[in-house]
């Protein structure tokens, strides 16, 4: 059983973080010409649009956006999960020669990423492969860093970071989550 520990980001700070994170990308990227968006399922995904949509509000264009389930290319897949949920890759459009910003709600070990550059590997020859998280709370097991990051949060290993967005948990939050003790 977890307990909140502490509130780290708000629904204004979450507005107000999605909307750094697009500008961020569209300076780095020089605008949104060659840029196309992808969100890892489940949270990823919804972080993913929005922050489309901020892009889009400020520069006029229409972005193209996907999903990728990471599921299958999972490296404790044989180990933890029981019977996987897939729920799909949704990418419609060619990745090739494009700079394609990848989005996640946490990063922490790397794991999730490295499975998702696996699949999008698989998927085509993207140009560069940008990675935007919500929350970098640390404790990396492999070489991997984000590009653009909302918000860094040192845990130790023993706490969590719960992400809430509206579509999924009716709210925008971040929460710092500790393990109850026993008593």
């Amino acid at each position: 059983m977890r307990k909140l520990k502490a509130q780290i980001i708000d629904e204004a700070g979450f507005e107000r973080t999605i909307t750094r994170l697009a500008h961020e990308i569209l300076e780095k990227n020089k605008g949104a010409e060659s840029i196309v968006i992808v969100g890892i399922r489940t949270r990823g995904e919804f972080l993913a649009r929005r922050i489309a949509r901020k892009i889009e509000e400020v520069e006029g264009v229409t972005l193209k956006i996907g999903s990728l389930d990471i599921t299958l290319y999972r490296d404790d897949l044989l180990g933890k999960l029981e019977q996987p949920q897939l729920k799909g890759t949704d990418i419609l459009f060619d990745l090739n020669d494009r700079n394609v910003i990848l989005i996640d709600d946490v990063l922490y070990t790397g794991r999730t990423i490295r499975a998702a550059l696996d699949e999008l590997i698989d998927l085509g020859r993207p140009k560069t492969i940008q990675l935007a998280v919500l929350v970098d709370r640390g404790h990396r097991q492999l070489p991997i860093r984000a590009d653009y990051v909302g918000k860094n949060v040192p845990t130790s290993s023993s706490e969590s970071i719960r992400v809430h967005v509206r579509e999924v948990d009716g709210e925008d939050s971040v929460l710092l989550m500790h393990p109850e003790l026993p008593e």
